[in-house]
């Protein structure tokens, strides 16, 4: 194998790849395991379905508010909306 060239800069940013640079990829299947190609980026149907993906506006504090709260901040708009409901029974 020559010395080429490195694919990324001192900076780690990836270099225009040549015809030559390409001559020596191979295939995804012959890198990784079949097993984590059927994986990679695909979510399965849930067994049971729980949520309903929906749109919805809210006031930007609010939003924030629960943004600042980290990972996880819409599950806890949904408990929070949840406790409403059990408090507000008609």
């Amino acid at each position: 194998m020559k010395n080429k060239k490195p694919l990324t800069d001192d900076e780690g940013e990836v270099r225009e790849l040549t015809a030559e640079d390409m001559k020596d990829f191979r295939p995804i299947q012959e890198v990784l395991p079949v097993a984590l190609l059927y994986k990679l980026g695909v979510r399965g149907p849930q067994k049971t379905p729980t949520k309903d993906r929906i749109n919805i506006r809210l006031s930007h504090d609010v939003v924030e508010h629960f943004r600042a709260t980290g990972p996880g901040w819409q599950s806890r708009i949904d408990e929070a909306l949840r406790e409403w409901v059990r408090t507000h029974n008609r």
